[in-house]
């Protein structure tokens, strides 16, 4: 059975693509690609059918990163077919809550970087839209680190289903 995760920002060009990249990426070279399906959307179609940020696309292709990607609005009708709903930062995490048809589905819902330990208090990845690159090289970071807690976390439930 596949484990499908969705990324959520608030437009889906900046955070949430850098996520899907990273962690498609992390899934890939653990093996996992056949058992995990990664996506992302936004809360908001005001981008829907564009790439993603042209800065955001810079920072993943230098990193080794796929930045091929469409903008699309989350739905919430998406919460039947999706195991975890990974929310940037805790706006989107209360929205897509609320948008979550059943308590089922809003327990689906977590924050990135609630997967990592050194996070401390402030579990919400900052959106560099209105910023300059470095700020996209700074999500990248953040993406990068809580990523490997996850990638724990779903391998974990994963191999469970398999068992």
């Amino acid at each position: 059975m596949t484990y499908r995760v969705c990324f959520v920002c608030t437009g889906n060009i900046c955070r949430s693509p850098m996520a899907e990249s990273v962690f498609r990426a992390r899934v890939a070279a653990a093996g996992l690609d056949g058992l995990i399906k990664v996506d992302s959307a936004g809360t908001g179609g005001w981008h829907e059918g564009k790439g993603a940020d042209p800065r955001a696309r810079t920072v993943l292709r230098e990193n080794g990163y796929d930045s091929d990607h469409a903008a699309r609005r989350f739905d919430p009708s998406w919460f039947a077919r999706l195991d975890l709903v990974v929310a940037l930062d805790s706006g989107h995490l209360k929205a897509l809550r609320r948008l979550a048809p059943t308590r089922q589905d809003a327990d689906k819902v977590r924050l990135l970087r609630s997967y990592d330990p050194t996070a401390g208090d402030d579990l919400d990845v900052p959106d560099p839209y209105y910023g300059e690159a470095d700020g996209f090289e700074q999500c990248l970071e953040m993406v990068e680190t809580a990523s490997t807690g996850l990638l724990a976390a779903v391998r974990t439930h994963v191999e469970g289903q398999a068992a």
